[in-house]
């Protein structure tokens, strides 16, 4: 995350003078955002950036050991930068949280600079599933940097202390997300895949009762209740494979937009990113213990693949965003279309079926035969008149809480 953070919210110079070392490797970073205190809640960090308008430098600074950032990957024993983020103060004034490119160990003998310590966080759940990343923790005790290695693209820092607002909208930032979720749903295919993979093959190969005769027992994968739980799991294996194709071209689309300043598509391709990473990792870990249930005792065994496996995939469901604030980023999304609605903003994109609401709030489906399901047209027409009706409940619910009255 470290290169596409510089991508998204450094300023042209910056990119020119960055990015070519980290392609080269001649320097190695990382993404310290998240801290011991506060993940989710980006605002609530609390590291210190403070300009310094004698030397023009920022001093970055840990003043509460929850201010300590935590979990950052290649931190613990690899990286020489960091993206860091932290609170721009400005003459005592505070503008909120900003990244500032810093750097943490001598490109010499590795060793951390002059106050910075560093450290590896430990192991994490599971033997050797992913313990491999160095995790890290980290924290600055008046480290200076110069004013240009704040990440400019979207506000400065001039000379005289002042702070400027660009025409660049803050949801930038969102950029870099956007690329990191878009991934982590493109790789929930290959975990379920995996998973799938292991419990068919058993599924095939396992025999249970139905022995008549001293004839061979019955495949326990021709049993109803085993193929009921299987071959969903198949099923959205590939739906995570091609939704991962689909997000990896909206990631790009959004990028050449964010190239030309446009910006318009970005808080869509947030909330859709946000809500398919819940979704997938959810429904990907669940499904490999599912898949290792399938496998009655045998999937208990290291050996079958299958707990190595959830070891090292279950993680997903909770960094780059907790899948539960993910799901409240998405309801607000949703909620703030509907809220527009009246103003004669028209949805675009994935709630384009928003301007039908009228229409979907009164909708009663005409299915006569069971094979009408197979009928793409008819389970997505279905599925927007469920998704319209939560939203306008939702909106309508909420509304209430915004009048003092209520």
């Amino acid at each position: 995350m470290f290169v596409p953070a510089i991508q998204g919210q450094g300023t042209d110079e910056q990119q020119q003078k960055w990015l070519p070392l980290a392609y080269r490797m001649q320097i190695i970073g990382c993404y310290a955002q998240t801290e011991l205190g506060h993940g989710s809640n980006v605002q609530g960090l609390e590291t210190t950036a403070t300009f310094d308008p004698k030397t023009d430098e920022f001093v970055i600074h840990s003043p509460t050991l929850t201010s300590s950032k935590w979990w950052p990957g290649g931190l613990g024993k690899i990286s020489t930068h960091a993206v860091a983020y932290a609170r721009l103060i400005i003459g005592g004034e505070d503008h909120g949280v900003h990244g500032f490119i810093v750097q943490l160990r001598s490109l010499d003998d590795h060793l951390p600079l002059p106050g910075i310590t560093i450290g590896d966080i430990g192991m994490k759940f599971g033997n050797a599933a992913y313990n491999t990343m160095d995790n890290g923790v980290l924290r600055f005790d008046h480290v200076r940097i110069p004013r240009n290695q704040m990440l400019m693209r979207v506000s400065q820092v001039t000379r005289e202390g002042k702070y400027v607002r660009s025409n660049v909208p803050r949801q930038l930032v969102y950029g870099t997300m956007v690329n990191v979720r878009q991934k982590i749903v493109a790789d929930a295919s290959v975990a379920l895949s995996r998973a799938v993979c292991i419990a068919t093959r058993y599924s095939a190969v396992r025999r249970q009762f139905g022995s008549h005769n001293g004839g061979l027992e019955t495949q326990v994968i021709d049993y109803k209740t085993q193929q009921a739980r299987l071959f969903p799991l198949l099923a959205s294996a590939y739906a995570f494979r091609f939704v991962g194709g689909w997000l990896k071209w909206l990631y790009m689309d959004v990028t050449e937009r964010l190239q030309a300043n446009d910006f318009s598509t970005l808080p869509e391709a947030h909330a859709c990113t946000a809500g398919l990473k819940s979704l997938t990792t959810t429904a990907t870990a669940d499904g490999i213990e599912e898949c290792r249930k399938l496998c009655g005792g045998h999937g208990y065994l290291c050996s079958s693949g299958l707990p190595e496996l959830f070891a090292v995939y279950v993680p997903a469901c909770t960094y780059e965003g907790d899948n539960i604030v993910l799901l409240l980023q998405v309801a607000r999304h949703l909620v703030k279309t509907v809220s527009q609605l009246d103003s004669g903003n028209k949805p675009v994109g994935t709630t384009a079926y928003m301007a039908r609401v009228e229409q979907l709030m009164q909708y009663h489906s005409n299915v006569e035969k069971a094979e009408d399901w197979l009928k793409p047209n008819v389970v997505l027409e279905a599925f927007e008149a469920r998704a319209a009706r939560m939203s306008v409940a939702c909106a309508q619910n909420l509304s209430k809480f915004a009048n003092p009255e209520q």
